[in-house]
């Protein structure tokens, strides 16, 4: 029996921060429950984090070529909140859970997140582009997974 006890403490400490990209869809919150129940096993802290993408409009709008601060300011208050629903929720009531909002290309600022914040797992959701969009822009799982500072496990969507 001790030496189990060894190896679960042992396991433990390996993973104590979490980080879970979220972007609202049933894929990525499907995902969180992954990282709940990894969470709760592991008596790990969870990171929510959201990433507001850079909106790019024809220069001829008068806005230049990025969004005007007003617009990233209004999504980065939409998404606090939605944030601070998912928080509530009954799978995370257990455990230590925050979040927080980024701006800026998803992939570099879920891998500079695990970076700042010593994560020891990232587990996001795959699903996204296909066909000739997937060649164009990629797809964040894949990238995440290639330049993660740690494990990712990638969750598949259930159909």
């Amino acid at each position: 029996m001790k030496i189990q006890s060894q190896k679960n403490s042992k396991l433990t400490s390996l993973i104590r921060r979490i980080l879970v990209p979220i972007d609202f869809s049933e894929h990525s919150k499907n995902a969180l429950a992954y990282a709940a129940s990894l969470a709760e096993l592991f008596k790990a802290e969870l990171l929510l984090v959201y990433v507001v993408e850079q909106i790019l409009y024809p220069a001829d709008f008068g806005f230049g070529q990025a969004a005007p601060p007003i617009v990233v300011q209004e999504l980065r208050q939409r998404s606090e909140k939605e944030l601070d629903k998912l928080l509530h929720l009954p799978i995370l009531k257990n455990l230590t859970a925050r979040s927080c909002v980024r701006a800026g290309n998803p992939y570099l600022e879920i891998i500079s997140t695990a970076e700042e914040e010593q994560i020891d797992l990232i587990i996001i959701a795959t699903h996204g582009h296909t066909g000739v969009e997937h060649l164009l822009f990629g797809s964040t799982a894949e990238k995440v997974v290639r330049k993660a500072p740690c494990p990712v496990l990638v969750v598949r969507p259930t159909f």
